[in-house]
Parts: structure tokens; C-alpha cells; sequence
């Protein structure tokens, strides 16, 4: 062999091999990176979930016997919905509407805010009692969703997690926000809520997705706050 030729094919080798290293030292770090990031989510999830239930302990208290109080039915209610992966999770709430507001769904479907889409929202739902409305209002009928993130079931920020009902209607692009843990708040929360049509949540959702982490996160859940305050959107 011409000794050039060995020289050059050594070098070769050597660049490849280099490029090897580097690259698998690259995908090291970007595990790692990733990982961290899982990682200060839960924590953050951990953390605030913790605080919000101790803080507003005294609103479940006041909220859970005006609901008593004002028909006697169940305090809470426990709805399945679909998470991370597609994986079906038992969602609380307090409960805001009559006892049997399922049953009279689809008689009210003339009037869904949400004609194009999967999602069913409407104006002055007769089926919200006057307790809920007010809780619906200030979002606080969402607080017992803090269980369902400390449970790891659920995140502060993410996706709203959606009801298998609305699933089964999905097309291929709308299974893609399936893709992350579902949240308490998210993009679509604190822009608009339900004034915002499915196909915009679903774009909301999916820009967070692509750019989520600790401080997008951090930046939501200050935004959430104006938001709810403002009621917009929320009904």
C-alpha cells in the first residue's frame, strides 16, 4: 500500500472516530439535559401542588359546604379523562353542575359555543348550579386538581387533559397534544380559555409542546394568575 495512501486513510479513520465521540457525547448531554428538565418539572410539581392544597385549604372547607348546602349532592366530581400517552386517569373537580348533567348533554347540543371541533362549551349552561357558576368563574372548581399533580397523574402546566368521548373524535394532528402529561393551566388558559375554538387549543397546545420547560412553565403559571382574575373566557 502507497504509505500517502495508509497516512490518508489513518487520518480518516481518525476524524470518524472523533466525530463518534463527539457525537455520542453530544447525545450524553442532551439526555442528561432532558432528564434534568423532567426532573425540575415533578419537583415544581411536587412543591406547588403541596403549597397550593395547603393554602387553599380553607376554600375547600367554604366551597365544599356551599355545594352541601345548596342541592346536598356529592362535593366532588370524578370524571375519567385521557393523559400522557393516552393513558385514561379518574380527574377531580368540584362539582359545579346538577347530578345528572351528562344525561342531559346532548339534549343542549344545539347550543355548543364549539361548532367546529370535538369539545362541548356553552353560554349560560342551564345545567351549572349557582354555586358552580361562581366557582367556574374563578376556576376554583380546578383546585382539587392539585391532588391529581401530586399524584403525578397531572402537571401545573400542560395540556387540558380531554374526556375519551372528545378522543375518539380526534384525527391524527389533534393525538399529537396527547404527547405530554396533561396540566391544571396551559397556553389556551391563560389566552382566552373557552373563547378560544378546538382547533386553536389544539394549535396552543402543540407550540407548547415543541418549546416546553422550567421557565416557560414559570411564565404560565404567572400568567395564570391575571388570567383567572379576569374571568375571561371562563364559563
Amino acid at each position: 500500500m502507497n504509505p500517502e495512501h495508509y497516512w490518508a486513510s489513518a487520518v480518516e479513520v481518525s476524524r470518524v472516530r472523533a466525530w463518534i465521540r463527539a457525537t455520542r457525547r453530544k447525545m450524553l448531554w442532551w439526555r442528561i439535559t432532558i432528564k434534568l428538565s423532567h426532573l425540575l418539572k415533578r419537583l415544581l410539581d411536587i412543591l406547588g401542588s403541596i403549597a397550593a392544597l395547603i393554602a387553599f385549604s380553607p376554600v375547600f372547607l367554604i366551597v365544599s359546604l356551599l355545594i352541601k348546602i345548596e342541592d346536598g349532592g356529592p362535593i366532588f366530581f370524578k370524571q375519567t379523562r385521557v393523559g400522557d400517552g393516552g393513558k385514561p386517569f379518574g380527574m377531580f373537580k368540584f362539582r359545579s353542575m346538577v347530578t345528572n348533567a351528562d344525561e342531559i348533554k346532548d339534549a343542549l347540543a344545539e347550543g355548543n359555543q364549539h361548532a367546529v371541533g370535538v369539545t362541548f362549551k356553552i353560554k349560560d349552561d342551564p345545567r351549572i348550579t349557582k354555586v358552580g357558576k361562581f366557582i367556574r368563574k374563578a376556576s376554583v372548581d380546578e383546585f382539587p386538581q392539585f391532588y391529581n399533580v401530586l399524584k403525578g397523574e397531572m402537571s401545573l402546566v400542560g395540556p387540558r387533559p380531554p374526556v375519551p368521548r372528545e378522543v375518539a373524535q380526534y384525527r391524527a394532528v389533534h393525538l399529537r397534544r396527547l404527547k405530554a402529561k396533561p396540566g391544571i393551566t396551559c397556553l389556551w388558559q391563560i389566552g382566552g380559555r373557552a373563547d378560544i375554538d378546538f382547533e386553536g387549543q389544539v394549535r396552543l397546545d402543540l407550540e407548547y409542546i415543541r418549546s416546553a420547560n422550567f421557565w416557560t412553565d414559570i411564565k404560565i403559571l404567572f400568567l395564570t394568575v391575571p388570567a383567572v382574575l379576569a374571568g375571561k373566557g371562563a364559563y
